[in-house]
């Protein structure tokens, strides 16, 4: 019974998240944290939700190891993109420019 609160509380969290995320878009590192927050709150929903227990250690795992390199990869981006832009604002950025 407390898997279905905690898978409950995780859909909650993703909602939650998405909403911070339609809401607040004006810097870089805003919508990465929420993006962030999105798979984490997925990956708790993931191994609330995992009816088979013996696979569930792997699985997190994988999922945390992937976790962090979105994470590493997000800021590196944040870094070039600051670097040659100046600012993070997501309204300066241009496909045009490329």
């Amino acid at each position: 019974m407390s898997t279905y609160y905690l898978g409950m509380l995780s859909m909650l969290g993703v909602f939650m998240s998405l909403l911070a995320l339609s809401l607040q878009y004006k810097h870089l590192l805003s919508v990465l944290l929420s993006l962030e927050a999105v798979t984490m709150n997925l990956f708790i929903m993931l191994f609330a939700m995992s009816g088979n227990i013996s696979l569930s250690g792997e699985t997190s795992l994988v999922l945390i190891t992937l976790g962090a390199c979105e994470a590493s990869l997000g800021l590196s981006i944040l870094v070039a993109v600051i670097r040659s832009e100046g600012n993070d604002y997501v309204s300066s950025f241009s496909l045009h420019k490329c």
